[in-house]
């Protein structure tokens, strides 16, 4: 089937991006729940823009269709996972509608957009359109996904720049999207991987029942005052340089912290400097100037720092576990 063999091709060649620590634990953390079903129906990865979420999406996509080749081989119609992004269509509200065409396209491949039907009244000569459900219509979308779903076998679907599902939807509409990725779950056993930025961990507290079912992932970047994340991001930083034909033979590491001060310790960021720097360095040669020319400005990293420590402290009290609350401590403490 193209539409298989071509979501299996699309994954692989994303997910063979360098997998370093951090992308490491974070892959085998959400491996982890996938195993858990329907007792983690969200799982929900807040991180920085630049951090490798995108990375992330493709690689467990990836490894979902390598780990089911046999199965999908007999069953030429199974297809276990999917990467979807959330769409920003620019209007008011979150476009479900959109949101279920991008589910069917990846589930069915070069289907045409559902149509209208149409007739023409032999009295009058007009157009008629037919009263009742039209497969257009978002409910008509919904009832064709569900479809595809229970056809496809599809164990989990990442959903990309998850946050877009909350940016473009009313406070008190939160919950009802939500519920709506829910329903689905439960009905069908499919299971939402939510990738976005820190606003997506808003999602996790809307209520009780949500909040039992959904687990979440903070996938946070290398940091300079911690000493083992410097040295994984050297390491990163000579591995991306190796790839980069036109670096090569550049001291990178001579660099290195000039790097991660720009990057702000984001790997994704580091391999789109990286492959930007490649291309000025093939056309003119290397120079401290260049590469000045490729990092970003400092209104650029002012921008994301901010965002990234607002992030960073908003998430980090609601990640705290304790083994046991403060109260029963004590009191068993006491006994």
């Amino acid at each position: 089937m193209t539409t298989q063999a071509n979501t299996t091709q699309n994954a692989t060649v994303e997910s063979s991006h360098l997998r370093h620590p951090h992308l490491a634990s974070i892959i085998e953390e959400c491996q982890l729940m996938q195993e858990a079903g329907n007792n983690a129906n969200l799982i929900l990865l807040c991180g920085p823009t630049g951090v490798g979420k995108t990375t992330l999406g493709y690689f467990l996509v990836g490894t979902e269709l390598q780990r089911q080749t046999e199965t999908m081989a007999s069953n030429p119609g199974f297809i276990p996972a999917i990467r979807v992004e959330a769409p920003a269509s620019g209007e008011r509200e979150f476009s479900w509608r959109l949101f279920y065409q991008r589910i069917l396209h990846a589930l069915e491949g070069e289907l045409d957009v559902p149509r209208t039907a149409y007739s023409v009244d032999p009295t009058t000569g007009r157009l008629v359109r037919p009263t009742g459900t039209q497969s257009n219509r978002l409910s008509g979308l919904r009832t064709a996904v569900e479809r595809s779903l229970r056809n496809r076998g599809t164990r989990f679907i990442v959903v990309d720049e998850a946050a877009h599902m909350m940016r473009q939807c009313r406070p008190n509409q939160l919950e009802q999207q939500l519920d709506t990725l829910k329903s689905l779950s439960n009905e069908f056993g499919v299971q939402w991987i939510l990738l976005g930025s820190y606003d997506l961990f808003e999602l996790a507290t809307l209520n009780g029942q949500l909040t039992r079912r959904t687990h979440v992932i903070h996938f946070g970047r290398y940091r300079e005052d911690v000493p083992e994340d410097v040295l994984a991001f050297r390491r990163c930083l000579i591995k991306l340089g190796k790839g980069m034909p036109a670096l090569k033979d550049v001291d990178l590491q001579r660099y290195a912290d000039v790097f991660q001060q720009n990057t702000l310790g984001c790997i994704g960021t580091l391999r789109t400097l990286l492959m930007r720097l490649n291309l000025m360095v093939a056309g003119k040669g290397w120079s401290e100037d260049l590469l000045c020319r490729a990092l970003m400005t400092e209104a650029q990293t002012t921008q994301i720092l901010r965002e990234i420590l607002e992030g960073e402290e908003r998430i980090a009290p609601g990640l705290k576990r304790s083994l046991l609350p403060a109260q029963f401590a004590t009191k068993t403490k006491v006994a």
